[in-house]
């Protein structure tokens, strides 16, 4: 049986590995940028220095006992959960949007199984070779040769692991600090925890299961079925210009020329085989459409070099949509966008991304509420006063303590009671209660039936908020 060839037939059998064969090409350098934007932004972004004023200086940090999160000059609180939900559902139509465009492109260019099983096969190839030496290495039995090689590669592979556990968890603190308290053994449990998990499911999934993870593991490749339609690009083999009359055959004598491979009644495709030896599953995509086809587009790359080579031309295996490849002169392809359903989700995409950006602008700097305490609803003073008593919270939603006073708006300010705590400072996320009372003369509070009261920040008065709460007196009834 081929290496690299992977026929399952149960779930349970052994595995087969698939030793991919490095290849160039456009969507080679195309995934390759996008790992690097990846690592560069996952791993350098901690160690991005932020100016803050009452936190460490770290452009992302997710501060878990101060409940906020700090994204630049963005501080979000678990009262903006809404932001979320948003973030999700916009996540997930973007999914379903490509998807519909052009089938499993998110799988093959962007998810973090295919960027780190990329870069596990980088460094495997660096250290054992090119796909020809690795399937020697495989093969061979245990001597010096290979159990250096296959040590060093696993050795790199756990420190890249490592590392990507260890970098996970500096979004959590700040990395200097963090970093050295960790190799000191002075970091907090779960740091140590979250680092081995991450370490070994790392080096697992991108070192050893690779492919598996995609096959049995992510249910997306399953189901990705629903959101095909017929103008779906994919990664597809043109079987009748490849196949002819006769099917493929290699390039030998007599059958080195369209001309003559033609006359012969044999297709464009030499079978050398290059399409599934650079593809990360181990699949033939002459066979057809199939579920294991992460769409990352390498075997286009490959085919059109040996087209190239041979002055043949490109497009054997191609990004086409079925309803393309089944018309008698295929036309160039091209993205067929103007479908009930893209439609729908680029609609979705663009109103929710726009009310999400609203929402996070025109946040104002704290929120606050009033409640009026109930048990009783109101009390009658010695004097014949009327007293209603509220429950006022502030919560600073600003990166840096915020003091607040509160005020009565359409009374006297005489009326209301906030003892000796005219004003308040609030921590940044943290909030405040005051207790607030009111009292009215018996013929004002009849005819009062809400209080209105101003919330206002000393450095923000531009900010200041009215929050209304009912006055209760049975003769105002």
């Amino acid at each position: 049986m081929q290496v690299g060839l992977e026929e399952q037939v149960a779930p349970l059998q052994g595995r087969i590995p698939v030793f991919t064969r490095s290849v160039k090409g456009a969507f080679r350098r195309f995934k390759s940028g996008v790992l690097i934007t990846a690592y560069a932004v996952f791993f350098l972004l901690p160690w991005l220095p932020w100016q803050r004023a009452d936190a460490p200086d770290q452009a992302v940090l997710f501060d878990v006992p101060g409940r906020r999160f700090l994204i630049f000059d963005l501080t979000i609180y678990p009262q903006d959960v809404v932001w979320l939900a948003l973030l999700l559902f916009i996540a997930a139509a973007i999914l379903f949007f490509a998807t519909a465009l052009v089938g499993r492109a998110f799988c093959g260019y962007f998810c973090f199984q295919t960027l780190w099983t990329d870069f596990f096969i980088w460094i495997e190839a660096k250290i054992q070779g090119e796909r020809p030496a690795r399937v020697r290495l495989y093969r061979q039995p245990w001597n010096r040769e290979k159990l250096i090689k296959i040590g060093s590669t696993h050795l790199i592979w756990l420190v890249a692991s490592f590392w990507t556990g260890m970098s996970f968890i500096l979004y959590f603190g700040y990395a200097p600090d963090l970093v050295a308290r960790f190799f000191a053994g002075e970091a907090a449990a779960a740091a140590y925890i979250t680092v081995a998990v991450l370490t070994l499911s790392t080096y697992f999934a991108a070192g050893y299961m690779r492919e598996q993870i995609c096959t049995y593991v992510c249910p997306y490749g399953r189901f990705q079925s629903v959101m095909y339609d017929a103008e779906t690009l994919a990664v597809h083999y043109d079987a009748r210009r490849g196949e002819g009359r006769l099917g493929r055959a290699s390039a030998r004598s007599g059958l080195r020329t369209l001309e003559e491979r033609h006359a012969k009644g044999n297709g464009d495709c030499i079978d050398c085989k290059l399409c599934v030896q650079v593809c990360p599953t181990g699949i033939d995509i002459r066979e057809g459409l199939q579920y294991k086809c992460i769409s990352c587009g390498l075997c286009i790359d490959a085919c059109n070099g040996i087209m190239d080579s041979m002055g043949f031309p490109r497009g054997l295996i191609r990004y086409d949509s079925e309803s393309n490849l089944a018309k008698t002169e295929p036309a160039k392809p091209h993205l067929h966008w103007k479908r009930l359903k893209v439609i729908g989700y680029g609609v979705s995409i663009v109103l929710m991304a726009g009310y999400l950006v609203y929402s996070i602008a025109a946040r104002s700097s704290f929120e606050g509420a009033v409640t009026q305490v109930r048990q009783p609803l109101f009390v009658v003073l010695s004097n014949g006063d009327i007293r209603n008593r509220y429950q006022i919270r502030v919560t600073n939603k600003l990166g840096a303590p915020e003091t607040f006073s509160v005020g009565i708006e359409g009374l006297p300010e005489s009326v209301l009671e906030l003892g000796n705590l005219r004003e308040v400072t609030v921590k940044p996320g943290h909030s405040a209660i005051l207790q607030a009372s009111v009292i009215l003369d018996p013929e004002t509070a009849a005819r009062t039936h809400e209080v209105v009261f101003v919330i206002t920040p000393r450095s923000r008065p531009a900010e200041a908020r009215s929050e209304s709460a009912g006055f209760h007196y049975t003769g105002n009834r």
